[in-house]
C-alpha cells in the first residue's frame, strides 16, 4: 500500500480524531462515578437492544457465510441471547474496576522540600483495529473510556452491522451519563484506505492497537507512524521438567494445548527433559484427544501417532490441534530453545523443585512466564483485569494483557514553596 489515500478515508478518519482530541480533556478529568454510569448505561441498552443486534447478527452471518468464512471465524462472529449477556455483564464489570486515572504510582520528597509524585494519566486517542468478534467493539470502548481516553474503533468488515448495533448502545449510555458521544467512535466505512489513514495519524491518535489476525498485525507493525501495543505471534512453550509430577503435568499438557486451540495463550509447543521419567503417558493422552504431534525421532519412538517435525514447526503458532514436542536436556536446555523459538508471549514450566522454577522464572524473557499452571491462563479476566483488548509482547508500556492500567501513562507532579535551583 503507498502513502496515497483516497481523500475520503483520510478526511473521514482525520474528522474523527480531530473530534477524539477534542474530547480528552474531559474524559481524563470525569469522574469515575460518571464513567461507570455511561458504562451501566450501554449494558442497559444492550439488553433492551437484543432483538435489534441479534438481526443486525443474522445479517453478518449470512454474508460471511456466503463469502465462505471458517467455521471457527463463524463461532467468533455469532452472537446470541447469552453471549450479549455475557457482552452486558462485561461492561458492569469494567465499571465496577478501580479506576487508573489519578492514582498515585509513587511519591517522595526531596531533601530540598520538593514533593515529587507519579500520577496516572490516559493516553489519550486510542485507536483500536480488530476483526470477526463483535464483542470487542463493547470491550475496547469500555476499556478506552474507564481509563479516560477517547477511542477510535475499526472493526472488521464482516462484523458491520452488528458493531453498529453495539456502538449505538454505547453512545446511548455515554449520552445518559453527560459524557460526548464522540468518546467512543465507529469508522463507518470498511475499507482498508481508512486502516492507513489511521496508522499515519500520528499527531492525533496516541497508540494503535491492533486486535486479529496475524495478517492484520503484521500490516499495522509495518506500516504505523503511530506507537503500536500489538502481538504478532502466540508461539507458547510448556516445559515438563524431570521433577514435575506425573498427573500434574499430563493435566497440564492436554489443557494447554486443547482447551481451546485458537486463542492466543494456547500452548504450541512441548518441551519434555530427557530425565522426566514417563512422557509416554503425556504423549498418548494428548494423541487420543485428536492432537496431531510433530515430534523429533526420539518423540516418534515413545509415540508412533507422531509424524516427523520440520525446522518450521518449531516457528510456528498453529491456532490447532498440532502440536511441536521435542526432548531438551534441563531447564537451560528448555530456556535455551524458547529464546531460539519463542515470541515472547507466555512460557510456562511444570516442575516440582521450586530453585529450577524460579530459575525458568527469571531465564525466560517473555510477557508472561508461568509455574505450574496452563498457559490458557494468559488473560486479562483471569489476571482480575476485566476485559483486556490485547496481549502486548512489546518491552515498553504495557506488557501482557493490556487493561485498564495499560491504557494510561503517568505525568510528573512536583509541589514545591518557592526553591530555586542553585
Amino acid at each position: 500500500m503507498t502513502d496515497a489515500l483516497p481523500i475520503d478515508a483520510a478526511a473521514l478518519v482525520h474528522e474523527m480524531a480531530v473530534r477524539a482530541r477534542a474530547v480528552t480533556t474531559e474524559l481524563a478529568r470525569a469522574p469515575t462515578a460518571q464513567k461507570a454510569a455511561a458504562l451501566i448505561g450501554a449494558a442497559r441498552a444492550l439488553r433492551a437492544d437484543a432483538p435489534a443486534i441479534l438481526a443486525a447478527n443474522a445479517d453478518d452471518v449470512a454474508r460471511a457465510r456466503a463469502a465462505g468464512l471458517s467455521a471457527a471465524l463463524l463461532d467468533r462472529l455469532l452472537l446470541d441471547e447469552r453471549r450479549i449477556e455475557g457482552v452486558a455483564r462485561a461492561l458492569e464489570d469494567v465499571a465496577a474496576l478501580p479506576d487508573p486515572v489519578g492514582a498515585v504510582i509513587d511519591a517522595v520528597e526531596r531533601p530540598n522540600g520538593l514533593r515529587l509524585a507519579r500520577v496516572r494519566v490516559p493516553l489519550g486517542v486510542v485507536g483500536i483495529i480488530y476483526e470477526s468478534r463483535p464483542n470487542v467493539t463493547a470491550d475496547a470502548g469500555a476499556l478506552a473510556l474507564m481509563a479516560g481516553n477517547a477511542v477510535i474503533l475499526r472493526g472488521g468488515s464482516e462484523a458491520r452491522a452488528s458493531n453498529r448495533a453495539i456502538h449505538d448502545c454505547l453512545v446511548a449510555g455515554l449520552e445518559a451519563a453527560g459524557l460526548p458521544a464522540d468518546a467512543i467512535q465507529l469508522v463507518p466505512v470498511t475499507d482498508r484506505a481508512a486502516v492507513g489513514a489511521m496508522l499515519r495519524a500520528q499527531g492525533l491518535i496516541d497508540v494503535i492497537i491492533p486486535r486479529g489476525g496475524k495478517g492484520l498485525v503484521a500490516r499495522v507493525q509495518e506500516e504505523a507512524r503511530v506507537p503500536v501495543l500489538a502481538h504478532l505471534d502466540g508461539i507458547n512453550h510448556l516445559y515438563i521438567d524431570a521433577t514435575a509430577d506425573p498427573a500434574k503435568a499430563l493435566a497440564l499438557a492436554v489443557n494447554a494445548k486443547l482447551r481451546r486451540t485458537g486463542v492466543c495463550g494456547a500452548a504450541e509447543t512441548l518441551l519434555i527433559d530427557r530425565a522426566f521419567a514417563d512422557p509416554a503417558p503425556i504423549l498418548a493422552a494428548l494423541a487420543d484427544a485428536g492432537c496431531e504431534l510433530r515430534g523429533t525421532p526420539e518423540i516418534r519412538t515413545i509415540e508412533p501417532r507422531a509424524i516427523a517435525a520440520s525446522d518450521e514447526d518449531w516457528d510456528t503458532e498453529y491456532l490447532e490441534a498440532i502440536l511441536a514436542v521435542g526432548f531438551v536436556d534441563g531447564v537451560d536446555g528448555a530456556t535455551a530453545h524458547i529464546a531460539a523459538h519463542g515470541s515472547h508471549h507466555t512460557d510456562a514450566i511444570v516442575t516440582e523443585d521450586e530453585a529450577i522454577a524460579e530459575h525458568f522464572l527469571a531465564a525466560v524473557d517473555s510477557a508472561i512466564v508461568m509455574w505450574n499452571a496452563s498457559t490458557q491462563f494468559a488473560d486479562g479476566g483471569e489476571f482480575g483485569l476485566g476485559a483486556e483488548i490485547g496481549i502486548s509482547t512489546g518491552r515498553l508500556h504495557a506488557r501482557g494483557p493490556v487493561a485498564l492500567e495499560g491504557l494510561t501513562t503517568y505525568k510528573w507532579l512536583v509541589r514545591g514553596t518557592g526553591q530555586i535551583r542553585p
